[in-house]
């Protein structure tokens, strides 16, 4: 390698919902005996999820693969309202870890089909979040991800809505958006975007350091929409070499000079200081930051829940007031910790 200078995006990495939903299963794995169940990838990332297969999580694309009242997490992208009914009906303790934006559009979807609406939804087909939203109001939902998609729709009776899979870049949605909008002049649309702000964020800090780059290097799996769209992104803004990887022992020889770094809402940052100490750049690391990301999801319902218990029962134990029962500070503990601890475990 002959690299004169890296320069790593900011913000990079995990994402709030992903950040939460990590958390989450870790604390599922720390209290029940092995297998815990978690209906789909908990995220798309192939480090994490052979991470938490380590340590006996099996990961299932039906709920009827789980043994009866086993425990179960459902993934971050969100599942059908049959799948959280079965899931809850078929497991001993069940904890949805659906990232909230995801839910928002769940939830929009819910109220402008129940007032008549039909929702033209803007999503990739076959991917874990559209399928989840899509089920919320089948009958009332078309899927596009093209012009000639949009083109090719009826002229609806009924009023119509447009939404998106939160997870698009905004290449994928504008042009998409736009010719929604010119088909059908009246569309309702949220007064805030469907698309993830974190996603956003990436692709802003990318196409940011784009123009300096002699190679760019995204971090992420393949089956990742959000790195298969920072891929594309630094593709069409002109940078002449770009490589999606999943970690350093896939990059290829022969960089040099200037290196882009960024990793996808769901790359641990391990796999960053890896690919940095394999690059090992003479002039050392510039960090482009673009925007300060501090958004912050707290632990799903139950999983409080079990967090409260758990303290609960430690002050019982050593004699103390209930009142003096542990207090998790979630937002203190960063995801890639919870991942390392995993590792010596």
């Amino acid at each position: 390698m002959a690299v004169d200078r890296v320069l790593l995006a900011e913000p990079r990495g995990f994402c709030a919902g992903v950040e939460m939903a990590i958390k989450a299963l870790a604390w599922m794995v720390r209290t029940f005996e092995p297998p815990v169940y978690c209906y789909h990838e908990i995220v798309h990332n192939k480090i994490v999820v052979q991470r938490f297969e380590a340590q006996g999580v099996v990961f299932v694309d039906e709920i009827s693969e789980v043994p009866q009242g086993r425990p179960i997490m459902l993934s971050a992208h969100g599942s059908a309202p049959e799948v959280v009914a079965a899931a809850r009906a078929r497991g001993s303790y069940v904890v949805d870890s659906v990232c909230p934006l995801v839910t928002k559009v769940h939830h929009e979807v819910k109220v402008r089909a129940g007032k008549g609406f039909r929702i033209v939804y803007v999503g990739h087909e076959g991917h874990e979040e559209a399928v989840g939203t899509m089920a919320v109001a089948p009958a009332s939902i078309s899927r596009v991800e093209s012009v000639g998609e949009v083109l090719a729709l009826p002229q609806f009776d009924e009023p119509v809505a447009l939404l998106a899979q939160t997870t698009l870049s905004h290449r994928d949605w504008e042009g998409v958006a736009v010719a929604v909008r010119e088909r059908y002049p009246s569309v309702w649309s949220p007064g805030r975007s469907d698309l993830c702000f974190a996603t956003t964020n990436r692709q802003s800090a990318l196409m940011a350091m784009a123009p300096r780059c002699d190679a760019i290097v995204v971090i992420g799996s393949a089956n990742s929409s959000n790195t298969r769209a920072l891929e594309k992104l630094a593709i069409a803004g002109g940078c002449p070499k770009v490589f999606r990887v999943n970690g350093a022992e896939e990059l290829p020889d022969g960089l040099t000079g200037t290196v882009g770094v960024t990793a996808g809402a769901s790359a641990p940052e391990e796999l960053v200081e890896a690919i940095i100490a394999h690059l090992a750049p003479r002039e050392g690391v510039e960090h482009l930051r673009v925007t300060e990301e501090d958004e912050y999801f707290p632990p799903p319902r139950n999983i409080r829940d079990l967090q409260s218990a758990i303290g609960f029962a430690a002050a019982a134990m050593c004699g103390g007031p209930a009142d003096g029962s542990l207090v998790f500070d979630d937002r203190a503990l960063a995801a890639s910790d919870v991942l390392a601890t995993l590792v010596s475990s």
